[in-house]
């Protein structure tokens, strides 16, 4: 059975990255849902940080260089998408909007799409609906309903309310990713939502909260 591709997107800057967290949490979360009894997920993690100055050089030239080019065409040939932003100025980060003005504009079209931000304040979580899900719409993606937000309170410790309402709109936009792709992504499977096996870069995901806690 062919993987289910799915491209993930992160724009954040500092090491440890909330935004890296989010975005490995959301990856995580639709590998689970997404992977049939008898299915892979092949996820791939693209880090827009490192990328900053091949972008900057693409939107001077217009030609990408190699490691620019092969991440572009994960997220073109991704059967689905998840965008993770900071928060920067009430908007999208620059760096996350300069890697979708390199990507042609009918590339993202009718692609399942998550998109994620987060910010130093739960007030900020707005950007996402007046700036990113505008941004994906013009591309005509298919952007799911539930967009998630995660700000610094966000990241409590285990059991703590604030926590399990991050999980529970983790698990609502991953189930949402999961059915917006029908059979274009989902092929022979009859269910999803089911637990399975899933290959992604998210093997690390409760070191880097902690690590994240501490920073």
């Amino acid at each position: 059975m062919k993987p289910v591709r799915i491209a993930v997107v992160t724009a954040g800057l500092s090491v440890p990255s909330s935004t890296r967290l989010l975005a490995d949490r959301l990856a995580d979360s639709v590998g689970r849902q997404f992977a049939g009894r008898e299915g892979v997920v092949d996820v791939t993690v693209v880090e827009l940080r490192e990328l900053a100055v091949d972008i900057a050089k693409n939107l001077v030239t217009g030609f990408p260089a190699p490691v620019l080019r092969r991440a572009i065409e994960a997220v073109t040939d991704a059967d689905g998408l998840i965008a993770v932003t900071p928060v920067f100025s009430a908007s999208f980060s620059g760096l996350f909007k300069s890697f979708v003005d390199v990507i042609d504009r009918d590339a993202l079209v009718g692609k399942p799409t998550l998109i994620a931000a987060t910010g130093g304040t739960a007030r900020h979580s707005l950007a996402l609906e007046y700036a990113v899900r505008p941004l994906f719409v013009h591309l005509r993606a298919q952007v799911v309903p539930t967009a998630v937000f995660a700000a610094p309170e966000d990241w409590g410790s285990a059991g703590d309310g604030r926590t399990a309402a991050l999980a529970a709109r983790i698990g609502r936009a991953a189930a949402e990713l999961v059915a917006a792709g029908g059979q274009s992504i989902a092929g022979e499977a009859d269910t999803i939502g089911s637990p399975a096996t899933a290959t992604s870069a998210t093997d690390s995901i409760t070191a880097r909260e902690q690590a994240w806690s501490r920073a």
